[in-house]
């Protein structure tokens, strides 16, 4: 319930911000408003999935030493973590993503607040193809928290991980700014690094703003940064594990 009226608070102070943008802007943007503010709802639906924080447990079991009892387990270490991380990001998004849509997209209208509403789909396709990204974005999203989590083998703490990646994380997938909306000059950059898999690509095909007809690219591209994560998380962990040293006595 905290975690649930926290986002929407912050929800409505970025809709505001925006709001006041739209309201002064002399020239024309790359999405409307209501797309924005559709964007923005999603974004506070979905902040659980963003990968910039290590699972807590995991941190624990390398800093005490107890991952030795994760290496004599006979299943793929990899692949236990991963169906662990995908759990910590799904549990809680789900818990609060369902009250916060039903929020935006039905309370608001009802009481008048039309232009804080969330948005519907454009069309059934965009709909379809927005849950196709979304898990899309899942997978990148627990894949580069797998490399996080092999990271913390040799820093032991993930304290200075989880101070770098909200920033990281927050700029560069669109959560905090629509990426269509920064400087021109930035914007070949911004469709080549991989973090826009994790919010700008599903939004946008669900507002609309990339048509249901031109996903197909870029759900390609999360496919691919996700198993190019995958692949360096799966080498990472089997050289940190060549020599590890176990902490805790």
């Amino acid at each position: 319930v905290a975690g649930l009226v926290t986002q929407l608070f912050w929800g409505a102070i970025k809709i505001m911000v925006f709001l006041a943008f739209f309201a002064v802007s002399q020239e024309p943007q790359p999405m409307s408003l209501a797309q924005v503010v559709t964007y923005v709802w999603l974004g506070q639906a979905l902040l659980g999935m963003l990968p910039w924080t290590v699972d807590k447990e995991i941190e624990a079991l390398i800093r005490q030493g107890a991952v030795s009892y994760e290496l004599v387990r006979p299943l793929d270490l990899y692949t236990f973590w991963f169906c662990r991380t995908i759990a910590l990001r799904t549990a809680t998004t789900t818990l609060r993503s369902v009250p916060m849509v039903i929020f935006a997209m039905i309370i608001l209208p009802w009481i008048g607040w039309d232009a804080w509403a969330m948005q519907t789909p454009p069309s059934l396709s965009a709909l379809a193809y927005f849950c196709v990204s979304l898990v899309a974005a899942l997978m990148l999203a627990c894949a580069f928290t797998m490399v996080m989590h092999v990271f913390l083998v040799w820093t032991i703490a993930g304290d200075g991980l989880n101070r770098i990646m909200p920033s990281v994380t927050l700029v560069l997938s669109g959560m905090l700014i629509p990426l269509p909306l920064f400087p021109a000059w930035m914007q070949p950059f911004l469709e080549l690094q991989p973090f826009r898999g994790l919010v700008d690509v599903p939004f946008r095909i669900y507002a609309g703003d990339i048509a249901a007809n031109a996903a197909l690219p870029d759900i390609l591209h999360q496919c691919v940064s996700a198993a190019v994560f995958v692949v360096a998380g799966r080498w990472l962990l089997r050289r940190s594990l060549k020599a590890l040293v176990v902490q805790g006595g």
